[in-house]
């Protein structure tokens, strides 16, 4: 049983009853994953009735991507500004390891059922998850090469994307946040030798 089940139904219109409903959403799949997640489930989580919630989202898979959407952007990642690419990418690792955990276990748990039955891929739903989001990394690495940090010819879609792949591998096989010397390594030993400008060979 929910905790918040058969309470009144709540008078909430446009901006205010759609965070309702996906805030409630999100709860219902942390706790219940896709098999407890349907339109029943949340919509006496948000004490309201299934049908406003499927006015709005005709399935539970598309009431299932807003809410995933909505949860990733109502956590934005700060844009870190410590003067170089090394500092500004062990500060955005920190952040997204501190607060995307609980993505991992959602994402790589809570939804093999989802996966199972749909064939969708968890890159695909990250996709979905990334929808809307400022592009943090990007400017990171954008900034670097305008300094003079990394070599734009270097940084090939996997190379780019390699630091928050490996954190996020290492949360969704332990779901634990990554230790602090884990962070510096990725960035020190296997990002920055890959992305340095090549140091110009000497002449006579």
């Amino acid at each position: 049983m929910h905790s918040k089940e058969n309470q009144p139904v709540q008078r909430r219109r446009g901006k205010e009853l759609e965070e309702a409903l996906l805030t409630a959403a999100w709860a219902v799949l942390r706790e219940h994953g896709y098999a407890g997640f349907t339109l029943e489930a949340v919509a006496s989580r948000a004490a309201t009735s299934r049908p406003v919630i499927a006015r709005r989202w005709a399935t539970r898979n598309d009431l299932l991507r807003a809410t995933i959407t909505h949860a990733s952007m109502a956590r934005p990642t700060p844009m870190p500004d410590t003067g170089s690419l090394r500092g500004d990418l062990i500060a955005f690792l920190r952040e997204v390891n501190s607060s995307r955990l609980d993505f991992a276990a959602v994402l790589g748990v809570q939804l093999g059922g989802y996966y199972q039955e749909t064939g969708e891929t968890l890159s695909e739903l990250r996709d979905v998850l990334l929808k809307g989001q400022d592009p943090v990394l990007e400017q990171i690495l954008a900034e670097a090469a305008e300094r003079g940090e990394l070599d734009p010819d270097r940084l090939t879609p996997q190379i780019r994307s390699l630091p928050v792949d490996l954190l996020r591998h290492h949360a969704f096989m332990t779901f634990q946040a990554m230790p602090d010397d884990g962070i510096e390594e990725i960035v020190d030993t296997i990002f920055l030798p890959l992305v340095r400008p090549a140091r110009p060979t000497g002449g006579t």
